[in-house]
């Protein structure tokens, strides 16, 4: 689907999607329980891959209006009848390949081209320490996977600088076992908040688990229960990050963009709202009615690093190819491994659109200053966060721009043009 974007006076209030990180995490641990109810989920693409896997395991999802009635398989997941398709979902396939360690039998995932080319070598390595069996078909550590269970937990050493959701899918498959599990790193944690958020959440699901030094770990023999029977997931900064994108570059004058639902979480993408105060913009966060405002504003590069929030290196980028100066997107090399390389996509495609771009292997750098932004034809790449942030580009540029590929935004933001839409903005499809 062809998107066409104009440039617009931005205003109003917007509401945060829930958090696809909290949602994936949530369905699972309402497998892993014996029942629970995950209130306010985010219902994408990429969700419902892990809502599938869940039935596949012999747990049941079922879709009420505000919620998800989840009737848990108790912890001990069933070998599924067939092969788990996770699509498109990287989170999906890295949190359930470790569920899959539990089941007495042999589990077969498949996922699609992009899937199918990102790495899992580190965690079927961990599954095999455990005493399990684990292997890509293909002998490279991509999908197609098939696991072997089941694991009875102990100690395992990885690297801790390819997914950091290596290590949450084994805390949380290691809460079940009878030993626990304890994950040594041997390099430093990329994206670490997001092993927080699950720390967070296993918290809230009544499952003890920690950090020591560069070790996480979790105590066997545990149940999954939340209390109350329930769980609440917050609002996403990832995509609360567009929505404040597009105000401090596009809105009207005298006017604001509010975002509501943005209340504080462990989620590391929180840092935008600072990041846009180090640019320039005039942003306030209240946190305690989770509300935050922006208003259009000059803004001026800045350095970045984004070793724990690569899901930000889109919508920065973006920024910085409006911003005066440059703008520096430091140690962000694990960001070419997600659905496509982003670095790489943003570099071109915001060339496309008149900014002047330079990439390094671990360095992303847009000078803004030295840009001028016209319309084009841009190419979403076939992933959600390139074509929120190029969206957000477009709505700085001299005229008319068509983003490719719209329909990627259902993997996290499914009504993300529509609020676009909403807020002022001159989008057709």
């Amino acid at each position: 689907m062809d998107v066409e974007i104009e440039p617009s006076a931005l205003s109003g209030t917007a509401r945060a999607p829930s958090s696809k990180s909290y949602t994936h995490r949530a369905i699972l641990a309402a497998g892993y329980s014996g029942g629970a109810l995950v209130y306010d989920p985010l219902v994408s693409a990429d969700t419902k891959a892990t809502m599938r896997a869940v039935d596949a395991f012999g747990g049941d999802v079922t879709r009420e209006s505000d919620h998800l009635d989840v009737d848990g398989f108790d912890g001990r997941p069933e070998v599924p009848a067939d092969v788990i398709d996770c699509a498109n979902s990287g989170t999906t396939m890295r949190l359930v390949t470790a569920a899959a360690a539990l089941a007495d039998g042999g589990t077969v995932f498949t996922g699609d081209s992009s899937l199918r080319s990102r790495p899992h070598g580190p965690l079927l390595d961990a599954i095999e320490e455990l005493g399990g069996r684990a292997e890509s078909t293909r002998r490279n550590g991509q999908a197609p996977l098939v696991v072997t269970g089941p694991i009875s937990g102990g100690e395992v050493s990885m690297p801790g600088d390819v997914s950091s959701q290596f290590v949450s899918a084994l805390l949380m498959a290691g809460g079940i076992t009878d030993e626990g599990v304890e994950v040594h790193l041997e390099t430093e944690l990329k994206s670490a908040p997001y092993v927080d958020i699950t720390l967070e959440l296993l918290d809230e699901f009544g499952v003890e688990a920690g950090k020591q030094s560069n070790s996480y770990h979790v105590e066997g023999d545990q149940f999954y229960e939340p209390t109350g029977g329930e769980y609440h997931v917050p609002g996403d900064f990832s995509s609360i990050s567009y929505l404040l994108a597009a105000g401090a570059v596009a809105a009207a004058e005298d006017e604001e963009v509010s975002v509501r639902g943005a209340y504080p979480s462990a989620q590391g993408d929180s840092k935008i709202v600072g990041v846009l105060g180090r640019m320039g913009a005039d942003v306030d966060w209240n946190r305690d009615d989770g509300t935050v405002t922006v208003e259009r504003s000059s803004l001026s590069g800045v350095e970045v690093d984004v070793g724990d929030t690569p899901d930000l290196l889109p919508t920065i980028a973006a920024l910085g190819a409006v911003a005066d100066g440059e703008t520096r997107i430091v140690n962000c090399e694990h960001v070419r491994y997600k659905e496509t390389d982003r670095v790489t996509a943003m570099a071109e495609e915001l060339r496309h659109l008149g900014a002047e771009t330079e990439e390094f292997e671990d360095e992303l750098v847009v000078r803004g200053g030295e840009s001028e932004l016209e319309s084009d034809v841009v190419d979403g790449r076939g992933d959600h966060r390139i074509v929120m942030a190029l969206s957000v580009a477009a709505l700085a540029c001299s005229g008319h721009t068509v983003v490719s590929g719209g329909e990627h935004v259902d993997v996290s933001f499914p009504n993300f043009f529509d609020v676009l839409y909403d807020l002022g903005a001159t989008v057709n499809r």
